[in-house]
């Protein structure tokens, strides 16, 4: 058997906060932060802060952004998170000072172990060091660190780190040239 779903467990602080609270924040996400209007990043940053996110000075979150945990999420000073991005933070997602995650991109802290039948859900943390850029439309796995002042081209998929101050792209992502000479 390759998996077996019925036996599929979730531990009660896997989730780190209690299943009402995951609850209140889904239905404020939704209602509150969702339908705020473009220009209010402060009223986004100060729901994100009421429910434990750590939220900088000068970040700009789009309200179509998606937090699935936000006491999991670090957000650095002047930041950006753009329309339709996917924050999958299960672990934590620590996104630098000045760091931009463009929109449409997923970053995906959590997987499932596909070796074990009951298909147990295993995450690790995701870190967009300060200066990255990740563009439109990428994929960004568990565990990965983006190095400081990293490009990530358009519709990347990145499955391992990437250094610091590189273009990178791809599917899988790789380093092709420095961003800087």
């Amino acid at each position: 058997m390759y998996q077996k779903l019925s036996d599929f467990k979730l531990s009660k602080s896997q989730r780190g906060r209690s299943g009402l609270q995951v609850q209140i924040w889904w239905l404020v996400q939704s209602i509150l932060f969702g339908c705020s209007p473009q220009f209010m990043y402060g009223w986004r940053r100060f729901l994100l802060r009421s429910f434990g996110a750590e939220i900088g000075k000068g970040v700009i979150i789009r309200p179509s952004a998606r937090i699935t945990y936000p006491w999991n999420l670090i957000v650095g000073d002047y930041a950006w998170v753009g329309d339709d991005v996917v924050l999958y933070n299960w672990s934590k997602i620590n996104v630098g000072p000045n760091a931009v995650v463009s929109q449409r991109s997923y970053l995906c802290t959590a997987t499932h172990d596909y070796l074990d039948p009951t298909f147990p859900l295993t995450s690790q943390a995701i870190d967009v060091e300060e200066e990255a850029w990740i563009a439109t439309d990428c994929f960004i796995a568990p565990g990965v660190t983006i190095g400081k002042g990293a490009v990530i081209g358009a519709r990347s998929s990145v499955f391992s780190n990437m250094p610091e101050g590189m273009i990178c792209f791809g599917n899988p992502a790789k380093p092709i040239k420095k961003r800087l000479d």
